[in-house]
C-alpha cells in the first residue's frame, strides 16, 4: 500500500487501528454533525516552509490575526510538536497542550487559548520529546479530533514544523491548501522544492500557494516565485500560485519582540498592510481548490461519536 492510500485508509471516518471497520460507524448527511445540525464549512490551510528561519510561524500568526480582524472565525493550530512557539509569539500562557489531548486529560476545546480579535489558538508542547516523535496514528488522532468541534472555524490554519518530517507531511496532506513561506535564500528554495517533491509524489498534492517573505519589493518577490516555478515545471507536475509577499519591516521585528501580531500592534505598517492583503487573497481562494484530487479533510462528511475520538 502506498503512502497516499495508507493515509486515506487511516483517516477514513470510523477507522481505528485494531477497531471496527469504517462501515460500523453510522452515516451522517454530508456537512452535518451527528446531531443533525448543519456545520460551518471549514477551510484548512497548512502553513509550511522548507527550512527554519523563514518566518513561517510569524506569517501564520499574522495571517490568522488578519483574517480574524476581517470578521472570520479562525483557529490556529501550532503543529510544530515539541518546538511550539505560537503561544510565545502572541504572549499567551498555555497550561495544557496537544499532549493532554492525546493522553485523554483534556478535550480540544479545553486547549483553546483566546488571542486578540477572537483568534483561537491550539498550543503544542515545547521541549517535549514525546510530542516531537509522535507516530502517524497520533498525528491522525489530532487531525480527526477537529471533526468533533462543536464550533468549527471558518478557517483552520496549521503552523507545521520545518522540514520533511511525518508531522509536516501528514498535516499538509490533510489540509485543503498548502501555503509555502519562502525567502530569497538558496537553502530556502532548495528545501521548499524538497517539500513540494515529497508532497506531490507521495501524497498527491498538486497545487501549492507561495508567499515570499522578507522581500524588498514585489518585483523581487515575483522573481523568487518564478525561480521556484521554473524548477517545479521542469521536474514536477504541480502548480505554484503566487499568493503575496511580506516586506522587510522593522515594525514586524518590534512586534515579535513585544510578543504581539504586527497587524494588531501597528495596523498601518508596511508588513501589516501586506498581511491584510494576503488575508484578502485567502478569502478569495476558490472553495474548489482541491476538487477532484481526493484530498483528506479535517472536517469530513461523517462525524465520529465522542467515544471514538480518543487515541
Amino acid at each position: 500500500m502506498d503512502q497516499a492510500a495508507g493515509l486515506k485508509t487511516l483517516f477514513a471516518p470510523g477507522h481505528e487501528p485494531g477497531g471496527a471497520p469504517p462501515d460500523a460507524v453510522a452515516e451522517v448527511p454530508a456537512g452535518r454533525p451527528a446531531g443533525g445540525m448543519a456545520r460551518q464549512q471549514c477551510r484548512a490551510i497548512a502553513v509550511s516552509g522548507g527550512k527554519g528561519g523563514v518566518g513561517k510561524s510569524t506569517v501564520a500568526v499574522n495571517l490568522g490575526m488578519a483574517l480574524s480582524i476581517a470578521g472570520n472565525d479562525v483557529m490556529l493550530l501550532d503543529a510544530d510538536m515539541g518546538l511550539a512557539n505560537v503561544d510565545v509569539l502572541l504572549g499567551l500562557t498555555a497550561t495544557r497542550h496537544i499532549g493532554h489531548l492525546l493522553d485523554g486529560s483534556a478535550t480540544l476545546e479545553e486547549l483553546v487559548l483566546e488571542a486578540p480579535h477572537g483568534l483561537r489558538v491550539i498550543p503544542a508542547g515545547s521541549g517535549a520529546r514525546r510530542l516531537a516523535q509522535l507516530p502517524n496514528s497520533e498525528h491522525a488522532a489530532i487531525i480527526r479530533a477537529f471533526d468533533g468541534l462543536a464550533r468549527p472555524p471558518r478557517y483552520l490554519l496549521v503552523d507545521t514544523a520545518a522540514g520533511l518530517s511525518d508531522n509536516v507531511s501528514m498535516f499538509a496532506a490533510a489540509a485543503d491548501d498548502v501555503l509555502l513561506v519562502v525567502c530569497d535564500e538558496p537553502a530556502s528554495l532548495t528545501d521548499t522544492y524538497a517539500v513540494i517533491k515529497v508532497l506531490s509524489r507521495d501524497f498527491g498534492v498538486r497545487r501549492f500557494r507561495m508567499v515570499a517573505n522578507m522581500m524588498q519589493n514585489e518585483g523581487s518577490a515575483r522573481q523568487l516565485h518564478r525561480k521556484l516555478s521554473r524548477v517545479c515545471d521542469r521536474f514536477l507536475e504541480v502548480v505554484i500560485d503566487f499568493s503575496g509577499w511580506i516586506p522587510h519591516d522593522e515594525r514586524l521585528r518590534q512586534a515579535i519582540r513585544r510578543q504581539s501580531a504586527v497587524v494588531d500592534l501597528w495596523p498601518s505598517s508596511r508588513s501589516a498592510l501586506a498581511f491584510r492583503q494576503l488575508a484578502g487573497a485567502v478569502d478569495s481562494w476558490a472553495q474548489a481548490g482541491r476538487a477532484g484530487t481526493d484530498r483528506i479533510a479535517f472536517f469530513g462528511d461523517r462525524a465520529l461519536p465522542a467515544s471514538r475520538m480518543k487515541t
